[in-house]
């Protein structure tokens, strides 16, 4: 006992140099935990940097603007096309207008003549003018005078349900597709009977459309065969341009409730049941 007792038995200088040590342990793990000793970082995003950047950023997208602005090309009025004259800005009713001249066989030789001719703003003539070109037999052309053309007959118009392909693509802006796209969907519909139809066609600009119908309309309407609602069958019903999956079932559900449906108008008490196009449903349904 007495060897383990000696043991620890420290003198005073000892005692005094643990005290030491263990103020000194004790005094650097709390410099350890509570004082930064890391280098001073500085902020590559601090508001005056980003503002810098900012600024010379959009100086370079100013330089490459003025750039691609001043890249313009000179070109001949008289011969603008409709997917030309609509980059330009030029409205729907202003190409018209210089094509219904052209026609004539008559040129614009000024750029006070094209805008008496289409109509177009001073604006947008400011911006248009510096880019005409107009060559020598233009200008020279007695015939090119650039009064307006007299008012001219209206347009011959056909039965649209009576148009073919080719006979659609006449229309200005009208291509092969679109004019198929036109005839397919007028099969579906067992032919035109609105003249607002046409504007139910697949990916048809109604500004095209209201063009189209200036040329075309609904002369003769068609003969539907008309399905009996209280007699078809699922797949009759759904077969219906205006009759969708969800409205075919109700319709038969309702008529399984009621037993028969007195009239077309009855549809109506079905919920749901698009009022807006109960017109055009009519068109290939009867009750009897």
């Amino acid at each position: 006992m007495k060897p383990f007792k000696s043991y620890f038995a420290y003198n005073k200088r000892q005692r005094n140099g643990l005290l030491v040590l263990l103020v000194l342990v004790v005094t650097l793990q709390w410099s350890v935990y509570y004082l930064d000793f890391s280098p001073p970082i500085s902020d590559p995003f601090s508001v005056a940097a980003m503002t810098a950047f900012q600024e010379e950023y959009d100086s370079l997208s100013n330089i490459q603007d003025t750039k691609v602005t001043r890249k313009l090309y000179r070109f001949n009025p008289n011969f603008i096309t409709d997917e030309r004259g609509y980059r330009l800005g030029m409205s729907l009713e202003e190409i018209d207008r210089l094509l219904a001249f052209r026609k004539t066989g008559m040129f614009v030789n000024s750029k006070e003549a094209f805008q008496q001719v289409t109509g177009i703003s001073d604006s947008l003539l400011a911006v248009l003018s510096p880019q005409f070109r107009f060559p020598d037999w233009v200008l020279s052309n007695n015939r090119s005078a650039a009064a307006p053309p007299k008012k001219s007959n209206p347009p011959v118009v056909r039965d649209i349900n009576q148009a073919s392909v080719d006979d659609l693509k006449t229309v200005d802006g009208v291509g092969e597709k679109l004019a198929a796209r036109i005839v397919k969907y007028r099969a579906k519909l067992q032919g035109f009977s609105l003249d607002e139809q046409l504007l139910e066609v697949w990916y048809l600009d109604p500004k095209l459309a209201t063009r189209i119908l200036r040329y075309f309309k609904v002369k003769q309407a068609p003969v539907i065969d008309k399905i009996n609602v209280n007699e078809a069958s699922f797949k009759e019903l759904l077969a219906v341009v205006y009759i969708d999956y969800k409205l075919t079932k109700k319709i038969l559900e309702y008529r399984e409730e009621v037993a028969e449906i007195q009239s077309l108008e009855a549809l109506k008490k079905i919920k749901g049941f698009p009022r807006d196009k109960f017109d055009r449903i009519a068109l290939y349904l009867e009750a009897k």
